[in-house]
Parts: structure tokens; sequence; C-alpha cells
């Protein structure tokens, strides 16, 4: 044998230094088997987890079910499939395969956790509730649970293998939950966190939603649903709007119906329903969650819309954290059905014009505090005056390397922050954006571990209150200040025929 020389001792070691030296594998055992996960920069992730069994089949346009038990250990490094969806380049979409059988969820826990006692912070993605996934490198929880919380993200039924109604199926149902699959999926994955997430180090007492865009409207909805009740202690919104109206169930039916009939299933009963291509259904377009196609009135469920439900105190009595974005959707961006929502009266339109300083800040700006700013203020003061502790924020960071067309922060560009993902921001970001991560974020874990935000040196965040204060998170940090455009708000309240 040849002589040991430093280089050659030097090689050889760095050969026995397999990625497993810096992600050993871990196992953890819940209630439908064991998971071999992967522990690796201080977290332990466990991804691809099954919370309910696959909606195929028969059971398509179904209450999730139970999800089966396995033997042996699953492999559990490696993320799922996406739901059914139009497979579009967005940073809040995972990589392909799309399935039907995609009802998972994944775990991300500090290496080392306890057996019990941190706070467990469960994501619901966005999408206007027509794509986005669990699985996008967007939401990698692996910052968050560094902060000493477990994290979960959580894949949902999308379009209409998600939010769908036809006569036959409210047949079928005999009176059981229907048309809101995707919502059920999530109240199924908050029950999955009830019973499992101890085993990951989580305390079931100490649950946090959060969700952004189609997700913070989940949040919201979450709030107002009974079968969620006691599964979460805490909520958080992120533009998650406040205003749309459901569909009524009838009217879901006859959109249903008349989809049936376009794929060739006029007069269906459940067995033509359930035999449609999954490709089929997708290509039929997508549903509109402004124009109430998703979520639905469906009188089981959800039997209200969300500031009614809100307003009659018949939501979880639980902290409340929401938000908006300083600029969500400039108005020459809008979809056409957004700036319908937008139309105001003559007379209000000229006062909204004053109160902006001049037409082009309304038309800029308009959409985005209809459809997002006065709901989540509305909201926040409706939980305050039930005596609920509320904190209200407005997200104003822009980052250097932003389009330079942008004159405030678009919709979904808090994500990036909130996780700590920068790497996935869809422009080039920098130390400042850094350090506005790993700020924005600590608040985010503060609320989350205690139901105020407060804390750490951070600068004072004031409890929302007749004082009408927020949180605006700006390029030079945090900053509390009365709400902007208060005026502005208040007139669009009016037109709703109150504050």
């Amino acid at each position: 044998m040849g002589k040991i020389t430093a280089g050659l001792l030097a090689a050889l070691l760095l050969a026995t230094m397999t990625p497993r030296a810096h992600a050993a594998d871990v196992v953890v055992r819940i209630d439908t088997g064991a998971l071999q996960g992967v522990s690796a920069d201080g977290v332990m992730s466990f991804k691809d987890i099954p919370y309910a069994a696959p909606p195929v089949g028969t059971l398509r346009w179904r209450p999730p079910a139970p999800a089966p038990g396995w033997s042996g250990v699953r492999d559990a490094s490696r993320f799922g499939a996406l739901c059914m969806q139009k497979l579009v380049k967005d940073n809040g979409v995972g990589p392909s395969p799309a399935s039907e059988d995609c009802l998972t969820l994944n775990v991300f826990t500090p290496a080392g956790a306890p057996t019990a006692g941190l706070p467990v912070m469960v994501w619901i993605h966005g999408g206007g509730f027509v794509n986005g996934s669990a699985t996008a490198a967007l939401y990698e929880g692996g910052a968050l649970a560094r902060q000493d919380v477990v994290v979960v993200t959580v894949n949902y039924r999308l379009g209409r293998f998600g939010f769908f109604a036809h006569p036959a199926l409210t047949a079928e149902a005999q009176g059981a939950p229907l048309a809101n699959y995707g919502l059920m999926d999530q109240v199924a994955a908050l029950k999955w966190v009830r019973r499992n997430i101890g085993a990951f180090g989580g305390d079931v007492r100490n649950v946090t939603i959060f969700g952004e865009s189609a997700g913070g409207i989940a949040v919201n909805r979450l709030m107002m649903i009974d079968a969620a009740r006691g599964l979460f202690q805490k909520a958080i919104v992120e533009s998650g709007a406040g205003r749309e109206r459901g569909q009524s169930l009838a009217q879901a039916e006859a959109d249903g119906a008349a989809f049936a009939a376009r794929s060739g299933a006029a007069n269906a009963d459940t067995t033509a329903l359930r035999a449609i291509p999954a490709d089929k259904i997708v290509a039929a377009g997508d549903l509109d969650v402004l124009a109430g196609e998703a979520p639905i009135l469906d009188g089981r469920l959800l039997t209200q819309n969300a500031t009614d439900a809100f307003a009659a105190g018949r939501t979880a009595r639980v902290p409340y954290l929401i938000g908006s974005n300083s600029l969500e959707i400039p108005g020459a961006f809008a979809p056409p059905a957004w700036r319908a929502i937008a139309r105001l009266t003559p007379e209000a339109k000229a006062a909204a014009v004053k109160d902006y300083g001049s037409q082009a800040a309304y038309d800029d700006h308009i959409i985005t505090d209809v459809v997002f700013g006065e709901p989540a203020r509305s909201l926040a003061q409706i939980e305050s005056r039930l005596g609920r502790p509320t904190w209200l924020y407005r997200f104003s960071v822009l980052s250097a390397g932003a389009p330079k067309m942008l004159t405030g922060a678009p919709h979904a560009s808090d994500r990036q922050y909130v996780f700590q993902t920068l790497n996935a921001s869809p422009w080039p970001t920098d130390a400042r954006d850094a350090a506005l991560a790993r700020t924005i974020s600590a608040y985010w874990v503060a609320f989350a571990r205690t139901g105020n935000p407060n804390g750490e040196g951070r600068p004072a965040w004031p409890r929302y209150d007749a004082h009408d204060q927020l949180l605006n998170f700006t390029n030079d940090g945090p900053v509390a200040m009365r709400t902007p455009d208060a005026a502005v708000l208040d007139m669009i309240a009016g037109s709703y025929g109150g504050k």
C-alpha cells in the first residue's frame, strides 16, 4: 500500500463527508406510521406527509377521508405533488408534477426539538384558490423554525377540485358538508396537527394559522367555521381581502351544471361527474374569487360572508393580526373584474380624488384600497371593538432591485420577508432586505409565541384600537403611525353603509 500523504488523507476525509454528514436522517412516529425526515442546518424537515386520503375516484368532491396508514418507515425527505392546477411560472408554485393525490403537508422543526412545547405556525398558501402549493421554495420553513417554532405548510384542493357544487353532489351529500372541499382540507390538516404535532415538538395548545392572499381569505373563513373551533389559538391574515361575496349554493350548483354540460356530462350523476378527466377540469378555466366562485356560501360550512360574520361576532375569539401591502395592484394592472369592484358613485369618486390629492394617485391606489386596505382595517376595527387583541400593519418595503415601474409594495411581495426566503424573490435583494426580513419574521414569530408581536428590542407595534394606529414596514424599518389615507378608507367603508 502506498504512503498516505497529507494531501491523500485530506482527500480521503473529504470523500467520507457525504451529504449525510450535514443532512442526517431522523425518524418520527405519527398516528399513521413512521416518517424518515432529514436534519440539516439546525432544522429537521419532514415532507409529503399525507393528512387525508387521496381525493381520487369515488373520493373526488367529497370531504377529506382519513389518511391510510403504512407499515415500515415512509421516506419524508422530498416534497410531494402539487394539487391540480394550470402550471405557471410563479414563485408561489412548487415544482411539478401536479396530481389529484396531493393532500399532504410538510413540517419544519428545530433540530433537537423538545418532546413538546414549541409554538406551531400553520401556513396556508395563496394563489386565488386556483394555483400555488406548500412545496414552493418561497415557503421553506427553515428560517422560521430556527426561531424555535414548528412550521407546517399545507396543500389543499384548488379550482373546481376544491370549490365545486352540482345538484347530484348535493343530493348525494344528504346534509353533509359540500362544495368547499379546499376549506375542508384545511380543517383536516389542522386536525392532523392536533393529533400529531407533539411528535415534532409542537404545542397543540399554541397553534397559529397564517396565510396570504387566498390563504388570508382562508384564514378569515377558518375563523368563521365551527368545525375549526379550538384547532388554532391565533390568526394572521396577509392581504386577505375581506369584502368578497361568495356565491350561494344554488348559484354554484347552476355553474357546476353548466360546467358538466360543457364537459360532456349533461344531466350527469355523480359517477359521470367523477369520471371527467382531471386535465379536462383544469383546462375548463380558473375560478374567480372576487366574483364569488370560491369560497361558496354552501349553508353548512359557510353561512355568511366574512364582514357579516365578523360584525356579528361569529368568529374564533383569538388574537388577530392583519394587514395589506402599500400598492397591491396598481390600477393599470388590475383585471377588469377588480376595476368593476372599485367603481364608486360620481360623488364618492370626486371626494376620493380630492383625498388622494390627484386623479393619478386615485387611479393607482383605489383598487388596492377597495380590495385590500379598507377590508383589512375594517376587520381590525371589528375585532378590536369585540375586545380581541388585534394588530394592523401596512407592508411598504420595496427592494432596490424591484422593477422601477413599481411605486409601492405589490401584492405577495411580503412573503419572502416573513419566511426569510429572499433567494426566492422575483427580483434581486440586498443586505437591507435581509435585515428587514429578520425583523418582520421576528414579529410574526413573537405573535405566534405569545399573541403579541412585540419584544426583543424591535420598534413598538401598538395594539389596534380607536387610535387607528398600525405598524408600517418601510425601507427604513418599522414605523408606528396612524393609518395612512384614513379619510379615503372611511369613504370606502361608508359606501358599504358603515365604517
